[in-house]
């Protein structure tokens, strides 16, 4: 706990060494740098017995040992006594479990539990618990004090009932107490180490045990008494009543047996189980007191598991043998009437008061260092920014005496809460929580399976762990359920605050491992052969170039997936054998900033090939595990027009959260990861020619993916384009943006119909946007294309409406006469064509060659024409590439004089069913 000691490089995931990092690394020099330790940071010094086992014990044997033992077994009785006790004892010994697999799991630093919370569920949860330990620690110290400043008015002989009506006369005595006190118990901290607190401690310990051996030697010694208990019920009566101490005999055990819940003297509040439980449980509060001085521990990982399973073990055999020894000699009215008649039962009187002082003292103490080194513990996490900068400060020898200045100044604030119970119940709630805390991060390791997680402590379970947190948790709401609510209220409330304002750590966050664990084990469930059409859901492959150039189409498929696989895959060119390392590695962080900057949902998958379309077969694949699988392939167009730079201005943040302005005066260098390279320029010749363009959607077409050509969306402008169709002026808009839906193969106008799966796709897919909550107001247009005067136009049109209706698809459907646009040259081509087809079914079917180009501009006339008001995206069929290579250039000319000047467009090919009409 001292920064005395080397900050340990090894996190709880590390456990091969539990030594410095600079003793492994040098383990053969022992002189020299290796075996040398800083001047700032001394060796640790402390081992199992003076570093875990001493302030674990007198942090338990404190005020209940001594002071409320009785008071346990007065109004509890034996049976229930034992039965808190064994309570109490399976959840810490749950957590004890839990608190040595930890431990064992890689070397720990300063902190205790909240070092092992933090670095097992990260910075969230630990900073929240650290700051609950913290406050438990402080009021635990507080109820040690109240428990001195109780015995110091018995030895007075001051009735503790009438301590509330002598303020004038005794405030100024209790702060003087309490402030002397504390005074030495600060000064002590600031000019000592833990090391020399510890072997203090040990002689505190020594007092402590030998105080204890007389109290059970006084059980059999001491003859029967009769005990003179001063009367309570007013502050000027001295009238005495009188208990008795018979010794050993069977009638007085059978009066303790059974619970007689009472009033309690001290605070005038009627007694029941819990409130009993409360005050007896604080008598185990201390088994973290070792972990406490971890980073005063030569071998942390050594000296926590048996130092605190030793003092676990020690304190419940002490309490329930305490327990029997009083139930069967004290009589009942003994036991609730006066908490500290031990001393007047014991061969020494004074010798009880002398352990009680001692214990009482040297918990306080116990306490008030271990609050100190968690707050100087999460002043160095900087989780609360500068809040607790002033805790950071130390002394020369490396002791934190700001901390422990300011743990002493709360101590003060929580005194005036009044009475040892009433304080009782709120250290207990604190502490169940951080214990459940403690239970929940040992849990999430064990659940999580990471191969790194291998405690050398293995009498553990995820069962124990389960147990131990409901146990934890079920006995804060039976204490006070105001009081655990509002503990876990205030807990998550500093979990968002640390979440939303607290800096970036690098502890490793376990919520990453249980979401792999999880993943991967649904991932397996995902069985591809129980695929159904009617749980169809887009899953799209977005090639990016450059991402400098499409943030618009990036943010548009990022609505069009509904829920589905969404991935950015990119091609960088060149092959590893020339290279010295995968360069992708170090931009691969700027694409997950990218991906954080834009708001959107995608994976990012990145190779390296000779050749565009190698890359993206590549990507194709080996994208996705088991059903979750790109199902569709989206490529932007290929065409003249030159890139826009749409992250001009734009720096990737140092953090790898996003994205941010340039600043003028930042160099290149102070970029922590590389930007995307420049656009290419217009003269700069492409990565990727025509055919090898069309080549990659017959690949994608061959593989059963379905293809989706975008144009035009570096002009797209999300925020303008959804924004338009919800507000107008303040006021909401009736209508959203258009989407026109052209689900006929404008270049084979001698198809009849328009009911095939490659219409299908395009419909489900304008649907599948219409329903997502951005585009919701949206309002989708089909056109279907007809010769006037046909007397199939009604037909068509009724049939049309009734597929709709099936699929619940809400369109405006419009007619559209297009005999003029059509060319006789097609009636000339029909023949050819069947001639073709009956030779033999093709794999591709082809796209006339002998297509005019006046004919697709008159088809694209046609479409502008009925594009008012101007629809947001368009849809539009796009054809299969055709079998033969040498007429890609024709094929690739006619889209784009078919797609020419009509904004964001969407060429579509669908191969697939994606839609039923059963349920």
């Amino acid at each position: 706990m001292s920064e005395k000691s080397p900050l340990l490089h090894y996190r709880l995931t590390n456990s091969t060494c539990s030594e410095p990092r600079d003793v492994c690394k040098h383990s053969g020099t022992k002189a020299g740098r290796g075996g040398r330790r800083s001047k700032d940071k001394p060796a640790r010094k402390l081992g199992v017995v003076f570093g875990v086992v001493v302030p674990t014990l007198l942090s338990m044997f404190s005020v209940v040992v001594f002071l409320r033992i009785g008071f346990v077994v007065g109004q509890a009785g034996l049976y229930q006594s034992i039965a808190m006790f064994l309570v109490a004892y399976f959840i810490i010994t749950m957590t004890v479990l839990s608190v040595c697999a930890i431990s064992t799991n890689g070397a720990l630093d300063a902190g205790g539990a909240y070092y092992m919370i933090s670095r097992a569920l990260g910075p969230e949860f630990g900073g929240s618990i650290g700051i609950m330990f913290f406050f438990a620690n402080v009021c635990s110290s507080a109820l040690y004090v109240l428990g001195l400043v109780e015995a110091v008015m018995s030895t007075f002989g001051i009735p503790e009932a009438c301590i509330s009506q002598l303020l004038a006369s005794l405030f100024l005595m209790y702060i003087m107490e309490v402030f002397d006190l504390f005074l030495n118990l600060t000064c002590l901290s600031l000019q000592v180490g833990a090391h020399i607190y510890a072997k203090a401690a040990f002689i505190v310990f020594l007092i402590v045990t030998t105080v204890l051996v007389s109290v059970f030697m006084s059980f059999f010694i001491v003859e029967p008494i009769v005990v003179i208990l001063p009367d309570t019920s007013s502050l000027n009566s001295t009238s005495l009543s009188t208990a008795n101490y018979s010794g050993f005999q069977l009638h007085t055990l059978e009066g303790n047996l059974l619970p007689e819940y009472t009033v309690d003297y001290t605070t005038g509040a009627m007694m029941s189980f819990v409130t009993v439980f409360a005050v007896m449980f604080n008598g185990c509060t201390g088994i973290m007191a070792g972990s406490n001085m971890s980073g005063d521990l030569k071998n942390p990982s050594y000296s926590i598991p048996r130092g605190t399973i030793s003092a676990v073990l020690t304190t419940f055999v002490t309490y329930n043998l305490l327990s029997l020894l009083i139930a069967s000699s004290c009589d009942r009215h003994l036991l609730q009437r006066d908490y500290s008649f031990l001393g007047d039962i014991n061969i020494w009187p004074p010798m009880v008061t002398v352990g009680v002082y001692s214990s009482t003292m040297s918990a306080a103490m116990s306490n008030l260092i271990g609050a100190s080194r968690i707050l100087y513990a999460l002043s160095k996490d900087n989780l609360f920014g500068g809040v607790l900068a002033l805790a950071k400060k130390t002394s020369r020898s490396g002791n934190p005496w700001a901390s422990v200045l300011v743990s002493w100044l709360l101590i003060q604030v929580v005194l005036f809460t009044g009475k040892l119970n009433t304080i009782a119940g709120i250290v207990t709630i604190f502490f169940l929580l951080v214990y459940a805390a403690v239970n929940l991060a040992c849990l999430a390791l064990e659940w999580a399976s990471a191969p790194n997680f291998r405690p050398s402590f293995r009498c553990f379970t995820w069962h124990t762990c389960t147990l131990g947190i409901i146990g934890c948790l079920l006995m804060m709401f039976l204490i006070n359920a105001i009081y655990a609510f509002s503990s876990i209220a205030f807990m998550l409330l500093l979990v968002m605050l640390i979440h939303y304002l607290g800096p970036i750590s690098n502890w490793g966050y376990i919520s990453q491992a249980l979401i792999f664990h999880q993943v991967r084990k649904y991932l397996l469930m995902l069985d591809v052969r129980k695929d159904h059409v009617k749980f169809w859901r887009p899953q799209v492959l977005l090639m990016v170039a450059n991402p400098r150039s499409c943030t618009g189409l990036m943010t548009f498929i990022n609505d069009l997936k509904k829920s589905g696989l969404y991935v950015l895959g990119h091609v960088k060119l060149g092959s590893l054998d020339t290279l010295p390392s995968d360069p992708l590695q170090s931009s691969y962080v700027s694409w997950l900033s990218l991906v954080d900057h834009l708001n959107i949902k995608s994976f990012v998958n990145l190779t390296i090939a000779d050749s565009v379309r190698q890359g993206v077969q590549n990507l194709l694949f080996i994208t996705g595990f088991g059903g979750m699988r790109p199902n569709t392939l989206v490529l932007g167009f290929y065409d003249d027009h030159t890139p826009e730079d749409h992250l001009q201005g734009k720096i990737l943040l140092s953090s790898g959260h996003g994205m941010d302005d340039a600043s003028p005066s930042m160099e290149p260098s102070e970029q922590r990861f590389p930007a995307f390279p420049s656009l290419r320029g217009t003269e700069e010749p492409k990565d990727l020619q025509e055919e090898e363009y069309v080549s990659v959607i017959a690949d994608a077409v061959k593989m059963g993916r379905n293809v989706t050509l975008a144009r035009y969306f570096n002009h797209f402008d999300r925020e303008e384009v959804l924004g338009s169709g919800r507000k107008i002026r303040g006021h909401r808009s009736k209508t959203g943006p258009f989407v026109d839906v052209w689900p006929l193969n404008l270049l084979r106008p001698d198809t009849h119909g328009c009911v095939d799966v490659c219409s299908l796709f395009l419909l489900q897919l304008a649907s599948v946007l219409q329903e997502t909550r951005a585009w919701s107001q949206a309002r989708l247009r089909l056109f279907l294309c007809v010769e006037a005067g046909c007397s199939l136009k009604k037909e068509e049109e009724k049939k049309l409406q009734v597929m709709l209706k099936e699929l619940r698809i809400s369109a405006q459907v419009q007619m559209v006469a297009w005999d003029q646009v059509v060319a006789l040259h097609w009636q000339r081509q029909q023949e050819e064509e069947e001639a073709e087809r009956g030779d033999g079914i093709q794999e591709f079917p082809n796209t006339p060659p002998q297509l005019a180009d006046e004919y697709i501009c008159a088809v694209n006339s046609l479409i502008r024409r009925h594009g008012a008001p101007q629809p947001a995206v368009r849809f539009l069929y796009l054809p299969r590439p055709p079998a033969d290579t040498s007429h890609y250039h024709a094929y690739l000319h006619h889209l784009d004089l078919l797609s020419r000047d009509l904004g964001p467009t969407l060429l579509i090919h669908g191969v697939t069913p994606v839609v039923t009409t059963d349920f």
